[in-house]
């Protein structure tokens, strides 16, 4: 096993949902309705769309991943 990949956590666990950026908070930090439950969720923007300063806007269409673990808090992945 490389030295990159012995910190990263599995991604198998995650759960892809799309959903509406409802509100936009500090800190890259989002309100997201997801469309699969009509369950409201905050998130904050990964790793690339960071790192390229990829702006979202509150109506946005994302996909979001989800821990099983904290269905309340997720990682947006894709701005549509």
């Amino acid at each position: 096993m490389s030295k990159k990949n012995r910190n990263k956590a599995p991604e198998k666990d995650l759960m892809e949902f799309e959903g509406e950026v409802t509100d936009v908070l500090p800190n890259q930090m989002f309100k997201v309705m997801l469309d699969h439950n009509n369950h409201q969720i905050i998130a904050y923007t990964g790793g690339k769309m960071r790192q390229f300063k990829i702006r979202i806007i509150q109506g946005d269409r994302v996909k979001v991943e989800v821990s099983p673990y904290d269905l309340t808090k997720g990682r947006i992945t894709y701005r549509m």
